[in-house]
């Protein structure tokens, strides 16, 4: 049975030894000094792996993001990538947390830990290895992590490597005019098309911009709102942030320390449109896409834009990174009845705010019982609303003042290592081995949240912690939803201030007053809001684009027979077509391999054919 076909269940090593006879440092180094010598002489890994290990790489052995399982596929994969990759020049982390140590995963598991850096034939890298020991008193990989950081050849412009920025270090001098000047004709690609057109001005297109211009890859965002930022300042009226600030920074711009820790819709739209300023990023507002070909000979596309003064352009871009939201389009039911419903009804995706209605005692079903959900069934119980939740099947709820702040303990916390570290740290496990250690986590935060959870069931709420009890982390990369990051609206269900009812069923048909249920129930209602979710990403592509272009991507998120997530960050399917977005700390993290994989693309690194990236040899 394929890891895909057990849902990604697997089973950790148990590890049992003395502490106090264990040298992380020269346990490390030694097993690190191996593996350069292995990988220089193209010798066995056995004596270096557990039959039973992992090997996750992104970018550095293969030009693109693998998860690889077990000590035969580890070894075959190194055999037919290192040759052309040479990995080398291994150093430990000597200083900082994450440094060689010997770390207590769980009761029944400990390993030593560390970061590392090394060399590639172009690049230079980080890692992170995890080793245990076997029955035999032999040190070996549980699982290790590669990820190439930045290109020999072509280096980010930062600290040390900034740019002058005065007239006469730029080229041409003042004859080809002063910055202001400069940015007004770059920004309109007077001189010049762009290598890649980036679709949507949220964190997923920002960081990515952000991302490729440091890498010299000229781009340019397209939105159809008015300002950037608008996507977050046009959602419901009361939403914020469910993730804190050390978690959601943007790539190379913190934000300050006196932000607040979960950021308001607006503050976080007006934060994205200075950093587009402040990134000197090329973003086109008011512009739609009328069309997009691709050119398999050309490598090249061809888009069709209307821009915000009506008129027309056509670009011819090299790539395409979709980035018009994660969720994709919103997913309408339709049911019996519906016209004769005399009330309001609307998808979550529409909700601006419960004042907009006039909702004082007035009957509101909220169709759905996740994020969108929850805030909104809060919202208008606040407006003074008579609220009932519609839930049909369970939900796995997790506190945003005790469960979120333990998801982050170690690494993206105020006080935590850098940003830049936390985030190599926090990708290193594929994603298997991270579900397999959120089942311990879900059960230490539910004993944490005890007295919440217990209210909510008392209230008649299903929770559902998941296959295999891994909570939020299963839900969010395996569904995008199926969770509550609880901010009020539980406590208002446990107090029956909003009510609750259960239709494992779902809804039967609508009445001129409200709607009847398949389990023979009704529920009487003036507004009902569907907050039923969001289709796949490829959706909006066909949408858009057309079926030809969606035709040759492949479907956006779960997992893959490895264990990665399918066709973001990474090829799509289609040649010079890439899909990108999640929350903002995936953005942040995932558009630095993204935008390593296209410039090594445009510096002939790497070449593309059929929409996957192969090494040149």
């Amino acid at each position: 049975m394929t890891l895909a076909q057990k849902n990604h269940i697997i089973q950790l090593p148990v590890t049992t030894f003395d502490p106090r006879s264990i040298d992380p440092r020269e346990i490390a180094q030694a097993w690190l000094t191996s593996l350069e010598n292995a990988l220089a002489t193209n010798s066995s890994l056995s004596g270096l792996f557990h039959e039973e290990s992992w090997w996750r790489d992104m970018v550095a052995l293969d030009w693109n993001l693998r998860t690889i399982q077990n000590l035969p596929r580890i070894q075959d994969f190194i055999r037919l990538r290192q040759p052309h990759a040479q990995l080398s020049n291994f150093r430990l982390q000597h200083e900082g947390k994450f440094q060689p140590k010997l770390e207590k995963v769980l009761d029944s598991l400990s390993w030593i830990s560390s970061m590392f850096l090394f060399d590639t034939r172009v690049g230079r890298g980080a890692g992170v290895l995890r080793l245990t020991r076997n029955e035999d008193g032999a040190w070996k990989a549980y699982s290790v992590y590669t990820s190439l950081q930045e290109l020999k050849k072509f280096p980010e412009p930062l600290g040390g490597r900034r740019a002058e920025g005065t007239i006469e270090s730029m080229p041409g001098g003042l004859e080809r005019g002063n910055w202001a000047e400069r940015r007004e004709r770059q920004v309109n690609f007077v001189d010049e098309e762009p290598t890649t057109l980036i679709v949507g001005a949220g964190q997923a297109g920002l960081n990515t911009a952000a991302r490729l211009q440091s890498l010299g890859v000229s781009c340019l965002i397209v939105d159809r709102n008015e300002r950037v930022g608008d996507n977050w300042r046009k959602r419901y009226r009361t939403l914020v942030t469910h993730d804190p600030a050390e978690f959601t920074h943007m790539a190379y711009l913190p934000f300050p320390k006196n932000w607040p820790q979960f950021t308001p819709k607006d503050k976080l739209g007006d934060w994205f449109e200075a950093y587009a300023n402040i990134m000197e990023l090329n973003v086109w507002m008011k512009t739609n896409i009328k069309s997009a070909t691709y050119d398999d000979a050309k490598s090249e596309w061809a888009v069709n834009l209307t821009r915000h003064d009506g008129s027309n352009r056509t670009l011819r871009p090299r790539h395409i990174v979709w980035c018009t939201g994660h969720s994709g389009e919103p997913k309408i039911p339709r049911f019996d009845g519906q016209e004769q419903f005399k009330g309001t009804i609307y998808h979550g995706s529409q909700h601006g705010d419960a004042s907009q209605h006039n909702v004082k005692g007035k009957k509101v079903v909220v169709v759905g019982s996740g994020n969108s959900g929850h805030d909104i069934a809060q919202n208008f119980y606040e407006n003074g609303a008579d609220v009932t939740m519609l839930q049909r099947s369970g939900t796995y709820v997790i506190t945003a003042d005790k469960g979120v702040f333990m998801m982050h303990e170690g690494l993206h916390e105020d006080h935590g290592p850098p940003t830049e570290q936390a985030d190599i740290i926090s990708e290193s496990l594929p994603f298997p081995v991270q579900f397999a250690l959120a089942t311990h986590f879900t059960k230490r935060a539910a004993a944490a949240e005890k007295s919440t959870l217990d209210g909510l069931r008392k209230a008649g709420f299903e929770l559902d912690f998941g296959i295999d009890g891994a909570g939020i982390a299963r839900a969010y990369y395996t569904n995008g939803g199926g969770y509550y990051i609880d901010v009020g609206c539980s406590q208002l269900i446990i107090d029956g201030k909003i009510k609750l009812r259960r239709s494992p069923e779902g809804i039967a048909r609508f009445t001129r007053d409200g709607l009847v249920l398949k389990d023979g129930g009704s529920l009487d209602a003036d507004i009902v809001v569907l907050a039923t979710g969001y289709d796949n990403m490829r959706t909006t592509v066909r949408k858009v684009l057309g079926n030809k272009v969606a035709d040759r991507c492949g479907d956006v998120w779960n997992l893959d027979g490895e264990g990665e997530l399918n066709s973001i960050y990474r090829p799509s399917g289609h040649p010079g077509f890439w899909f990108m977005g999640g929350n903002l700390a995936l953005c942040r993290i995932y558009s630095k391999f993204l935008a390593l994989q296209i410039k090594g693309i445009e510096a002939g690194l790497v070449s593309q054919n059929d929409g996957s990236v192969r090494a040149r040899l």
